[in-house]
């Protein structure tokens, strides 16, 4: 019995051993010294940690967004979501700028028109609502540059420090959810300019405040001899009772500038805030200061805050494949996956953050998968796996006879030209102009020559029906437009939460006063904003039902851009259009999303809140709000609509525009429940959309769905981003057991190669298009086993003798 457990005690230490040395025969590199600075930091020790402990190299995070770059080339859909960050600072950073020298369009009284301070608390606190990937929101100010309508007697005077900021706080312990499961709607919210004047640790200018990159990016604005440093933009203005002003206001600088208008910062630790490893955009916000001095000589423009918004680094993907060919930039994780060099490359792929394994190994040109292999490693597979199946396996095997790509081009014989229009007889038998949308079977060229064709002069020579498409043109609106979908769930989030929690009629102890009701200015500013931010949103509008924006029947703020790279835009009230029929409230989006929400509000988020505002007008310290904690209703990415694609030939943008539409809520006249109030919506261009020609499952909802033209039989479609709204947006990859035949820089057939041989097929044209087919793996090696060769010559050499005998 000793002997048996003594043996099952070796075989677990051997197991054990085993265990533990599993990955000894992989090397040290870049992530892992990346990764025990990581680990080594969190919110017990970061106080006592030196700085340099609370930040990790700029290049820990590749391929930053550059808006220079945004509407030349695709972005990675693993970087969409640092889009968002980086358009949501930008937007930020424009509305504030606008609402702040928005009293230049006011006549001059002894008051201020900016917000109170509410409203910049709930402006934060929707930026990080409205989309999970945002972890928090601020707006630091420069010191006494933040003026305030919450105080009385407080006009012309200043915050010495005023920085609102929010952040989503885990609120897996909080007694408000008995369910003990993080729901991610709790937000901690604080002006981080309320604290004692004889704390300097507490100061968030300083240099030595936890990590302070984000400030110093941007402020202080030291101007050197001139002042007209600042980016101009300019608005044409069109109000109800059509009136027009053109307001011309300063804001960050412009995307044709160096720097650009947002900066990111390295990954640092927030420390004694949200203790997480953070990643922020930072973009300046402008104002004309100093203030009401009645000599615009000495005012000038100057960047007074910055506006902030951060997301997790741990969901940020990293890039373990060497550089190269648009894989260029810093990048400290380079050159770090497993992949074997000398038979596979390295391809990155989205959803894993900080991690290792975000990659495939794919075959190199020349090479080929093995028979039993249908698609590239995947690199989660060989950062797990042992040294004896690293080294005896996922190698690609090497094509045996390599053809040179044909450069001599011939027609294709009448038989089998009648056989390919037989094949795809839509090529055959088809109709044109708006006809064509509605074939039982598409002819895609058809198709596109006629949606590419309408503009603004051909638009009138088609009746309204035929400028409508069906949602199947759109097919994947609602993933590729995400992020300006959320940019209007962020606008109706923050009118929702201003609606609840705001009351005008409040009153405080001491000077403080409540936020007066949203106005004008502001509103015009929230929807020009998203125009502003975003570059792929064409126009904006936010729609208020009949009588319930304060002292106006209807209110509709629209604003749109009549060009893409433009510092002119415009913004009218659509209230103005009060014939029958042409009212905003007639729309079928708005009449769909009331009648939606006419009654039940159960399925609405409820996001909850928990405020610490500044004592007294100087700081002081930071209490607790009144209401505390405090919640609000709000409209999710489902409770939205999207409508299908319209050409509008009597509207402001005439292009073929998709739009989103989502409700805002506030309480009725009683505070009793809630209801409707109106509808946020922007509208982007379709044909800024990819389209999709592989084939999908029967249900989904793809005009051009597997209209592709690869060989079935030896190979299968797999789409490319960043084509647009044209064919050929797919590489032809060869199915398990071919090969890619060709001496070549690349192991597929191009989908735009692949349409353009086809349509020369259809004109009776010299093609090549008969050679875009993958051929049997191995049938063609010219390879040789000595070992059967020996046995093959032995044997003959055998038969001979036994002959001569």
């Amino acid at each position: 019995m000793g002997l048996l457990w003594r043996s099952y005690g070796f075989f677990a230490l051997i197991t054990l051993m085993g265990v533990l040395a599993q990955y000894e025969w992989q090397p040290k590199d870049a992530f892992d010294e990346i990764k025990v600075r990581f680990d080594k930091v969190n919110g017990d020790n970061c106080p006592i940690l030196p700085p340099r402990d609370l930040t990790l190299p700029e290049e820990s995070v590749s391929h930053l967004p550059d808006i220079k770059d945004v509407n030349i080339n695709p972005v990675f859909p693993n970087r969409t979501a640092l889009l968002h960050l980086h358009n949501m600072a930008l937007s930020r950073a424009f509305f504030w700028s606008y609402i702040l020298q928005s009293r230049f369009i006011r006549p001059a009284i002894n008051d201020t028109y900016d917000p109170g301070m509410m409203y910049y608390f709930l402006s934060t606190v929707a930026d990080v609502s409205s989309n999970r990937h945002i972890n928090a929101s601020a707006i630091y100010f420069a010191p006494n540059s933040s003026f305030s309508s919450s105080y009385r007697g407080f006009f012309n005077k200043t915050f010495p420090r005023f920085a609102p900021r929010t952040y989503r706080e885990d609120d897996f312990n909080d007694p408000i959810h008995l369910q003990k499961i993080s729901t991610l709607n709790t937000f901690y919210v604080r002006d981080l300019g309320a604290f004692p004047p004889d704390s300097a640790l507490h100061d968030y200018t300083i240099k030595n405040y936890h990590i302070n990159e984000w400030y110093n990016l941007w402020l202080p604005d030291n101007v050197d001899k001139r002042h007209d440093t600042k980016t101009t933009y300019q608005v044409e203005i069109r109000y109800a009772n059509n009136t027009n002003e053109t307001f011309t206001f300063h804001g960050p600088p412009g995307a044709d500038e160096n720097p650009g208008p947002v900066k990111f910062t390295k990954p640092y630790f927030d420390c004694r805030r949200s203790n997480k490893w953070l990643v922020a955009a930072v973009t300046p916000i402008a104002d004309i200061y100093p203030r009401h001095t009645q000599f615009r000589h000495i005012e000038y423009p100057t960047y007074t805050a910055v506006s902030v918004l951060e997301m997790d680094f741990e969901r940020i993907d990293i890039n373990q494949c060497p550089k190269g060919e648009g894989n260029k930039g810093p990048n400290v994780f380079a050159d770090t996956a497993r992949c074997k060099k000398e038979t596979t490359e390295c391809e990155p792929i989205d959803g894993w953050g900080f991690r290792r394994g975000g990659y495939q190994c794919r075959c190199k040109p020349g090479y080929r998968l093995p028979g039993v292999v249908r698609r590239p490693y995947l690199g989660e597979i060989l950062e797990r796996a042992s040294d004896e199946q690293f080294y005896n396996g996922f190698d690609c095997m090497k094509i045996g006879w390599v053809q040179k790509v044909p450069i001599k081009w011939f027609r294709a014989p009448t038989y089998v030209r009648e056989q390919y229009l037989n094949r795809y007889y839509e090529y055959k038998n088809y109709t044109t102009g708006p006809s064509s949308l509605h074939s039982h079977k598409l002819n895609i060229n058809e198709v596109l020559k006629f949606i590419l064709g309408v503009n603004a002069r051909s638009c009138k020579n088609y009746h309204p029906q035929d400028l409508m498409l069906t949602g199947e043109f759109a097919y994947e609106a609602q993933k590729q437009f995400e992020n300006e979908a959320k940019m209007a769930i962020r606008l109706a989030n923050f009118i929702s939460a201003f609606l609840q929690v705001s009351d005008p009629s409040e009153v405080y102890s001491g000077k403080r006063v409540a936020d007066k009701p949203l106005t004008e200015d502001q509103m015009m500013g929230e929807t020009l904003a998203l125009v502003l931010g975003n570059t792929r949103i064409w126009s904006a509008s936010t729609l208020w039902d009949r009588r319930k924006f304060p002292n106006r029947t209807l209110f509709g703020p629209y604003a749109y851009k009549r060009e893409l790279n433009t510092r002119k835009f415009n913004l009218e009230d659509v209230a103005r259009f009060n014939k029958t029929g042409e009212e905003y409230i007639d729309k079928p989006f708005f009449r769909l999303l009331k009648q939606r929400w006419a009654t039940n509000f159960d399925s609405l988020e409820k996001y909850y809140l928990k405020i610490r505002l500044r004592h007294n007008e100087t700081g002081e310290y930071a209490q607790r709000y009144e209401h505390f904690p405090n919640f609000y209703h709000a409209a999710t990415m489902d409770h939205g609509y999207w409508t299908t694609p319209e050409f509008d030939c009597k509207g402001y943008v005439k292009k073929w525009l998709i739009t989103y539409a989502v409700p805002f809520f506030g309480w009725d006249s009683l505070k009793a429940k809630l209801e409707f109030k109106g509808v946020v919506a922007v509208s982007m261009n379709m044909l800024q959309l990819d389209i999709n020609q592989c084939p999908d499952d029967y249900y989904e909802p793809n005009a051009f769905k597997n209209t592709h033209k690869c060989d079935e039989k030896s190979s299968y479609c797999v789409p490319i981003l960043g084509r647009g709204y044209e064919t050929g947006g797919y590489k032809c990859e060869c199915l398990q057991g071919f090969e890619y035949p060709y001496e070549d820089l690349i192991t597929y057939y191009d989908g735009q190669l692949v349409e353009a041989e086809f349509e020369n097929i259809v004109s009776d044209k010299e093609s090549r298009f008969e050679t875009f087919k993958c051929r049997l793996a191995g049938a063609a090696a010219l390879q040789v086993q000595f070992t059967i060769l020996a046995f093959v010559t032995l044997f003959g050499w055998i038969m001979l003798r036994r002959n001569q005998c």
